[in-house]
């Protein structure tokens, strides 16, 4: 019989994982099959701009993995049995059961909209392509309407920053404001910050600083200090949130519901299940949880990788990095700022900004949607055979960390 790897979710790390399988392992031992709830790859870096009016590029996942000997199952996962090995799912064809040998978690994550009453009604993310598209309906609205119209962008961070440029240079005709919680920028150094600075007063964003939002409203944003703002269109990105799967199948999760792993990437709790991106709680190399982004999907990706193959083939399991080593934050399409940062996580004194910049996040954007596009690339003659389901006590072995 075959063992059976079970990936679900197919964003950036899910396809990472999946491709990178397929053309390491033989597929004389193992089957992968990928379940993911849509049937495109979502380039979930690009969906502000996809709100803002551009144009964004969605391959079919049949596309994707034809060929590839994966196999695509589009349903949404609604229950995982660690204890049974087997997840629920419902989807057009039916609700029912996947066993799996090897489990890969990679569901992601969504905008936080239940943290402040109102967000899940009133509020837009950019967390996924549906809001996105939403949001995108509702600013073709107000510029339709020609009267002009006010955008409220909640929360500071890199996606917020990201979307309030990006909608102030595409919809010039739009008002918008940027809520920032602390000081704009405060994780940047101070010359990047002053960048960001002059980069929102040329799209003419208004920031409003150290504003707590206490609701939402349909036409309002109410702040702790007691200021209203008018909004047309309210977008929230003042947090993530892990879907409770996880938890209520009993892995040990963290209070957010991320999945607990080792330096492995396998859960602590249940070794034959791997957590990537940002359904993981991954320590970095620096000692601290790896962010939710792009960058951690593809670090924590390569480490389960290395590690399933290292286990399935009796082979040394190689120790890659986690690191991260840099913010990259679009400000419309042709200014950005890359801010490098030290191995504690802060903020060096150098950073670039400007049309460089904008260029190099232009080419990863590019590169990553190619390798997700390209699971299988360069996909070897000959695969490695697996060397028989590990005994328990190399099971009970593989549970020690890396060195």
């Amino acid at each position: 019989m075959k063992h059976r790897i079970l990936i679900l979710g197919a964003g950036y790390a899910g396809t990472y994982v999946a491709g990178n399988l397929a053309r390491r392992l033989s597929p004389k031992d193992t089957e992968i099959t990928v379940v993911n709830a849509v049937p495109d790859f979502v380039q979930r870096m690009r969906l502000h701009q996809l709100a803002a009016g551009r144009t964004i590029e969605a391959p079919h996942l049949a596309d994707v993995f034809a060929g590839t000997g994966i196999r695509l199952r589009l349903a949404r996962v609604t229950a995982v049995d660690p204890e049974r090995q087997v997840v629920t799912v419902a989807g057009t064809s039916g609700d029912g059961e996947l066993g799996y040998d090897t489990l890969v978690y990679a569901l992601g994550s969504h905008g936080d909209v239940e943290a402040v009453p109102g967000v899940a009604a009133h509020a837009f993310d950019v967390a996924a392509r549906p809001s996105a598209l939403r949001l995108r309906e509702r600013l073709d609205g107000l510029d339709r309407r020609g009267e002009g119209g006010s955008v409220v962008v909640v929360g500071d961070g890199l996606t917020g920053i990201e979307t309030a440029t990006e909608i102030a240079e595409g919809r010039p005709g739009l008002s918008v404001t940027l809520v920032a919680r602390g000081e704009l920028g405060a994780r940047l150094s101070a010359g990047a910050r002053g960048h960001l600075r002059r980069a929102c007063d040329r799209l003419g964003v208004t920031v409003l600083e150290r504003t707590r939002v206490e609701a939402v409203e349909a036409t309002r944003v109410l702040c702790a200090d007691g200021t209203a703002l008018a909004s047309d269109a309210t977008v929230w990105t003042a947090g993530f949130a892990v879907t409770p799967v996880a938890a209520n199948g009993g892995l040990e999760v963290t209070p957010n519901g991320q999945i607990v792993v080792d330096r492995a990437m396998r859960s602590v709790s249940h070794p034959n299940v791997y957590a990537v991106g940002d359904s993981a709680h991954a320590i970095g190399d620096n000692g601290r949880p790896m962010p939710m982004s792009c960058a951690s999907a593809g670090y924590t990706g390569m480490q389960a990788v290395e590690t399933i193959v290292g286990r399935l083939t009796s082979r040394k399991v190689a120790k890659t990095r986690l690191v991260y080593t840099y913010n990259h934050i679009s400000l419309g399409r042709r200014d950005a700022i890359l801010q490098m940062v030290d191995g504690e996580g802060q903020a060096k004194p150098a950073y670039q900004g400007g049309r460089a910049p904008a260029r190099i996040k232009t080419g990863i954007l590019r590169v990553s949607l190619w390798a997700a596009s390209h699971p299988t690339y360069g996909l070897p003659k000959r695969r490695r055979r697996l060397a028989g389901a590990p005994d328990a006590t190399a099971a009970k072995a593989l549970v020690q960390p890396l060195h």
